[in-house]
């Protein structure tokens, strides 16, 4: 058995814990469109920061054209110019409450990042709105959340982050899933097409000038949950503008998402709720990219889909979570790309715009009974750009350590094992081999420092 059939087996039999405002099997559906109707405030304010540092051991690339050179995944984000840093990684503040005692069918959710990160780097900005929403609960069954919220997707990504096991996303939700958006002028896309020069740390590595999507959208959703049996059934079908963060549309077409999740509620309520949950989303819409590189906005028109399946179950001491995905057109194939074209426009193969990717993650862990600690176990697969000549498929397995000083703070400690290998190429050598550089990408080892408040 290959080392990483042994990984992917040993993910597949880990498990976590359920502790403090740690992992659940929570709906988050409800939780972040909804506020309790028997403890509701008129104005809660809260928020949490997390503190970073993350060092990675990968090796600039060793055959020519592109010796001594690093490429994205070798430098810490969202800078990308060193191999090292530590970073203020996300600190964020909102308010969410209810019309008390006018009316408390009408609730209200709002939140800003301040941290540096893939939301406010882009464009140097000092803060960005991620969530500001209403929530009318006057129909029995339909709810109605309008406003700019988290799209229902992906347990990963729907998951609180403040509440998140890891200090990184798996390569499947991180490239796939944290949408990225094309720059409006055409010319610009293809003129930043560029890996680092020379190995010079600081090169431009991120020509993308908008903020990542962080699977946000505005739009109107209708949703709800129903317990019957013992069994927690959510829903939500939502239609969005399809431009992330962005208050404004970018054209007359709409996104459209869907949600349901199923899940035997063991006890526990809200974010402390024990069960075994199932869940399949779905998600697909319009974009515009201009690679014409003519000074002219003359954008083509691609459809991006993505949609998966998973499920988690979660009975103190452990948890299990599993989830496949897959997706079409609007690949991100690297930070300094944003004609989506790995091997640039005049080449073929490498092509996101329309090409296809899949992936997977099996994760879990143990809450060690009588102590604070935390262990955590996570193996996950990304295949970018399938059944094209540059496709890639990308392994991960993540070693994890929590300690909770209190229900509210908690240190992470992770050391991630990467592999990453273009599979029609046999290995790294001379020429224009990606596995010349895919080859160098080595591991990654983050210390994270988390408070909620």
């Amino acid at each position: 058995m290959s080392y990483w059939k042994r990984a992917a087996l040993a993910a597949a039999c880990a498990a976590s814990l359920f502790a403090m405002n740690q992992v659940q099997a929570a709906d988050w559906l409800m939780l972040q469109g909804t506020e309790p109707a028997d403890a509701s405030a008129r104005a809660k304010v809260w928020g949490f920061i997390q503190a970073q540092y993350q060092k990675d051991y990968s090796k600039p690339c060793e055959y020519a054209p592109c010796t001594g050179q690093y490429i994205p995944p070798m430098l810490i984000g969202p800078d990308l110019t060193s191999q090292s840093a530590f970073n203020v990684i996300r600190a964020r503040i909102g308010v969410r409450g209810t019309g008390m005692p006018l009316d408390n069918r009408v609730n209200y959710f709002f939140l800003a990042e301040f941290g540096n990160n893939g939301i406010t780097h882009p464009g140097n900005a000092f803060a960005k709105v991620t969530d500001a929403s209403i929530t009318l609960s006057y129909i029995k069954g339909a709810r109605i959340r309008a406003g700019l919220f988290k799209t229902p997707g992906s347990e990963e990504s729907f998951q609180g982050i403040a509440t998140f096991q890891y200090n990184n996303f798996t390569e499947v939700t991180n490239q796939m899933l944290l949408e990225r958006f094309p720059n409006h002028d055409g010319a610009d896309n293809q003129n930043l097409f560029k890996p680092a020069q020379g190995g010079v740390l600081g090169a431009n590595q991120n020509g993308f000038k908008n903020s990542v999507s962080a699977v946000r959208d505005v739009g109107v959703e209708v949703f709800d949950s129903f317990l019957i049996g013992g069994w927690d059934h959510s829903y939500a079908v939502m239609i969005g503008n399809g431009n992330g963060l962005n208050f404004s549309d970018n054209n007359s077409n709409k996104d459209v998402y869907a949600y349901w999740s199923s899940e035997k509620v063991y006890g526990g309520k809200g974010p402390f709720r024990q069960g075994w949950k199932f869940f399949g989303w779905y998600q697909t819409g319009k974009r515009q990219l201009d690679r014409t590189n003519d000074n002219i906005y003359n954008p083509e028109t691609h459809t991006r889909t993505r949609y998966g399946i998973g499920t988690e179950y979660l009975k103190k001491p452990w948890r299990v979570t599993a989830e496949y995905m897959r997706g079409r057109g609007m690949i991100f194939v690297g930070p300094d790309k944003p004609s989506f074209d790995q091997n640039g426009t005049s080449a073929p193969g490498g092509d996101g715009a329309d090409g296809r990717a899949e992936g997977w993650y099996v994760e879990g862990g143990w809450f060690i009974p009588r102590t604070n600690w935390e262990l955590d176990l996570r193996y996950d697969y990304y295949n970018r750009l399938k059944g094209d000549k540059l496709e890639s498929h990308w392994k991960t397995v993540t070693l994890g350590a929590q300690y909770h000083l209190n229900k509210k703070t908690r240190v992470s400690l992770n050391y991630a094992i990467r592999r990453v290998n273009s599979p029609n190429f046999s290995g790294p050598g001379p020429g224009g081999n990606p596995n010349n550089l895919m080859d160098q990408i080595g591991n990654r080892v983050s210390l994270q420092l988390t408070h909620i408040f």
